[in-house]
C-alpha cells in the first residue's frame, strides 16, 4: 500500500514538471515571434507583399492615320443612256455588244429607213407640186398686171369723154368696174403665190425632218466610253429614252465611282479630295477621292452617302460591292491603348505609375486610331500607365506594377489590376 502511494506521487510530480517546461518554451518561442513581427523590414515586406499587382503600359510614340470606313457599290461616274432619235423602226444591224470600248460618233446599230425612203419620194412629189403653183400663180400674176393695165387705160380715155357727154354712163361704170376687177384679180394672184410658196416651205420643213430622221437611223455613240449594258435585239422595234430599256448604256470614259453609305456621326470629318483606299470583292483595291458628300442624311437609316472617285479600270466592275477606307486626319506623337484612358465629358485622365504609387493624371487627347489614342498632353513619353483606366484605385496607392504583356491574365480586362497568382502572396 504504502508503495503504490509512492508510485502515484512520483507521477503527479512529473506531470507537474511537463507542463511547467511546456509553458515556458511556449512563452520563448512567443516572444521571438513578436520580436520578429515588429522589426521594420517584417513590416514593408508585409506591405508589399499585399500591394495589388496592375498590368502597365510605357506611353511612346506612334503614327496616327483617322480614318472612316464606307461600303457600297461601284457605279458609273457618268451613266449615257443611248436611245434612237426617231421611235418606230425595226432594228437592222447591233455593232457593238457589251464590255466594248466606243468612241464618240461610232455607229451603234442601224435601223430600218425603208419607211423613211417612202416618205421620202412623197415628198418629192410634193414639192414638184408646189413648184409648179408657184410658177402657175407668177403667170397668173402676169396676167392680171395686163388685164389692170388695160382696164385702166381703157378707164382713162373713157372719163373726158364721159365729161363732154360723148360716152353713155353706162360704158363708163362698165369700164371702171372693169378696172376694178382686174386689180382685184391682181391682188388674188399675188396671194396665190404667197400660198404656192408657203406650201413648198411646209413640204422643205418636213423633207429636212426627213432627211433628219433618214440621217439618224444609225445610231451613234454620243461619247466614248465602255459599253456596259445592250438592251438593243435585232428587229425589236427602236423606242425614245423614257420609254423602255434604252438600246445602249455607256459608262462615259470607263470613270468609276464608289456610291457608298456612311454614318451620320462621321460625316462632318469628311471633307471633298481626301483621299481613300477601295477593296472590291475578289481582293481588288483601288485608290480613289472622296469626290461628293450628300447634303441629306436619310431619316430612317441616319446614314448619309458618299461618292468616291476611282476613274478608269478594267478590274472594276459596275454593280460590285466595294469597301472604303478614308484618311480623314494624320498626326504624329504620344500614344496609349484607348482602354488605359478614361473619358467623362470633356475631361480624360489616366492612372500613372511613378515608383510604386498611383497618380491620376488628367490628359488632352487627339486622334483615334488603331486601338490607340494620342496624347497631346499631361503625360511624357516613357511614363508607366496602368493599362486598364476602369480600376478601383486612387491617387497615393501602392501598387507593383508588371508590363502588360508580362502581367497575370486575371481580371485585367475589366480593372486593369491583375490579381496574384496565389492567395499565399497576400497572406
Amino acid at each position: 500500500m504504502t508503495s503504490q502511494k509512492l508510485i502515484v506521487a512520483l507521477a503527479a510530480a512529473a506531470a507537474l514538471g511537463f507542463a511547467a517546461y511546456k509553458s515556458g518554451l511556449a512563452g520563448h518561442l512567443t516572444g521571438h515571434l513578436q520580436d520578429a513581427a515588429n522589426s521594420p523590414s517584417a513590416a514593408q515586406s508585409e506591405a508589399a507583399t499585399k500591394a495589388p499587382v496592375v498590368s502597365v503600359v510605357r506611353v511612346s510614340a506612334s503614327d496616327f492615320a483617322e480614318t472612316v470606313l464606307v461600303t457600297g457599290s461601284l457605279v458609273a461616274r457618268e451613266e449615257i443612256l443611248v436611245a434612237p432619235e426617231i421611235e418606230g423602226l425595226k432594228v437592222l444591224k447591233i455593232n457593238v455588244d457589251q464590255g466594248d470600248w466606243v468612241k464618240k460618233g461610232d455607229v451603234l446599230a442601224t435601223l430600218v429607213s425603208v419607211t423613211l425612203d417612202s416618205l421620202m419620194a412623197q415628198n418629192d412629189a410634193s414639192l414638184a407640186r408646189s413648184a409648179a403653183a408657184i410658177a402657175q400663180a407668177n403667170s397668173q400674176i402676169v396676167e392680171s398686171e395686163a388685164r389692170l393695165t388695160e382696164a385702166k387705160n381703157s378707164l382713162d380715155r373713157a372719163k373726158p369723154l364721159n365729161k363732154q357727154g360723148y360716152l353713155s354712163g353706162s360704158t363708163f361704170d362698165q369700164r371702171e368696174s372693169a378696172a376694178k376687177t382686174a386689180a382685184a384679180q391682181l391682188v388674188a394672184a399675188r396671194d396665190g403665190l404667197k400660198s404656192a410658196e408657203a406650201s413648198k416651205a411646209e413640204v422643205e420643213a418636213v423633207r429636212r425632218e426627213l432627211n433628219w430622221r433618214r440621217g439618224n437611223t444609225d445610231v451613234r455613240a454620243p461619247a466614248s466610253g465602255l459599253i456596259s449594258r445592250r438592251g438593243a435585239r435585232m428587229g425589236a422595234i427602236a423606242t425614245a429614252a423614257g420609254v423602255g430599256e434604252p438600246l445602249f448604256r455607256i459608262v462615259q470614259n470607263g470613270e468609276i465611282e464608289l456610291d457608298a453609305e456612311v454614318t451620320e456621326s462621321q460625316i462632318p470629318k469628311l471633307q471633298d479630295g481626301q483621299t481613300a483606299t477601295v477593296k472590291v470583292a475578289g481582293g481588288v483595291k483601288a485608290s480613289g477621292t472622296l469626290r461628293l458628300i450628300s447634303p441629306e442624311i436619310d431619316p430612317a437609316t441616319r446614314l448619309g452617302r458618299v461618292r468616291i472617285f476611282l476613274g478608269e479600270n478594267k478590274a472594276l466592275k459596275v454593280g460590285a460591292f466595294g469597301s472604303g477606307i478614308i484618311e480623314t486626319a494624320s498626326s504624329h506623337g504620344l500614344a496609349l491603348p484607348v482602354t488605359a484612358v478614361s473619358t467623362a465629358g470633356s475631361q480624360s485622365t489616366v492612372l500613372a505609375v511613378y515608383g510604386d504609387k498611383v497618380q491620376r493624371r488628367e490628359v488632352t487627347t487627339g486622334l483615334t486610331a488603331g486601338g490607340l489614342v494620342e496624347i497631346k498632353s499631361g503625360l511624357a513619353e516613357g511614363d508607366s500607365v496602368i493599362a486598364r483606366a476602369g480600376s478601383f484605385l486612387r491617387d497615393g496607392d501602392t501598387v507593383r506594377a508588371v508590363p502588360a504583356e508580362t502581367a497575370p491574365a486575371a481580371g485585367t480586362a475589366s480593372t486593369g489590376v491583375a490579381e496574384p497568382a496565389s492567395l499565399s502572396e497576400i497572406q
